[in-house]
């Protein structure tokens, strides 16, 4: 049970300095599920008991929460539910408080995500004027020729429009990562299409400054403080 002192529940919402918080409650202006609590120390639940001071409701003031999620395959990386159709907030129903996925894969693709309840820091990260980049591996169903990799690198056309620079690696004769700083709806997938080949498997590894590492597929971790520092940057 995750409890807490009652000062100090009152401190983290907002509502009073601990020394005043302290003050409301030796006067008996404080009440838990309706009856007045006037003993410091006193402990409440802050997901299940209710908070009020002089009558008004007090609630907890959330925290932000950073995660990082490796999206397997067949997931739909949504927050609208669908018939018979598993969503990445399935993977992370334990946490008890509203996420929202930063951008989106496509249901075949897999790899990393970023989920948060800090909507101005998902705009940011998803805003095209940041160009953030974006890391992916991919492996294709043919070879993939030098002269196909160039094309790709110095941008290629795909729904009239042509894509920005990005950079190319080859790993093996079909597989090569690519870094795009702009994250147009199945757009690796259509560049690749439209340079002469056919994508197999595609797998997000790098989002900005974070990086999926060791997570299996279906895994999620907190960000750490500097992964976090470093997506605020």
């Amino acid at each position: 049970m995750n409890t807490l002192r009652l000062q100090k529940f009152l401190a983290e919402a907002g509502f009073a300095a601990r020394r005043k918080a302290e003050e409301l409650i030796v006067s008996g202006r404080v009440r838990v599920n309706g009856v007045v609590v006037d003993k410091l120390g006193s402990r409440i639940d802050p997901q299940k008991d209710k908070v009020s001071v002089d009558g008004k409701f007090i609630k907890q003031k959330e925290p932000k929460v950073y995660i990082k999620l490796y999206k397997p395959r067949g997931v739909v990386s949504s927050c609208r539910k669908y018939p018979k159709e598993k969503t990445i907030l399935d993977l992370v129903k334990d946490i008890p408080y509203r996420l929202f996925p930063v951008g989106r894969l496509d249901k075949d693709s897999e790899g990393l995500m970023l989920l948060t309840n800090d909507g101005e820091l998902a705009n940011r990260l998803m805003h095209p004027r940041y160009e953030h980049e974006k890391e992916y591996l991919i492996n294709v169903q043919f070879p993939m020729t030098n002269g196909q990799l160039r094309n790709l690198q110095s941008g290629i056309v795909i729904d009239g429009k042509k894509t920005l620079p990005i950079k190319v690696k080859r790993d093996r004769e079909k597989t090569f990562s690519m870094i795009l700083r702009e994250g147009k709806k199945r757009q690796i997938r259509k560049m690749v299409e439209a340079a002469g080949n056919r994508v197999a498997s595609l797998k997000r590894v790098r989002i900005k400054n974070i990086n999926l590492g060791n997570l299996a597929s279906g895994e999620y971790s907190y960000l750490t403080a500097s992964e976090i520092k470093g997506l605020v940057i």
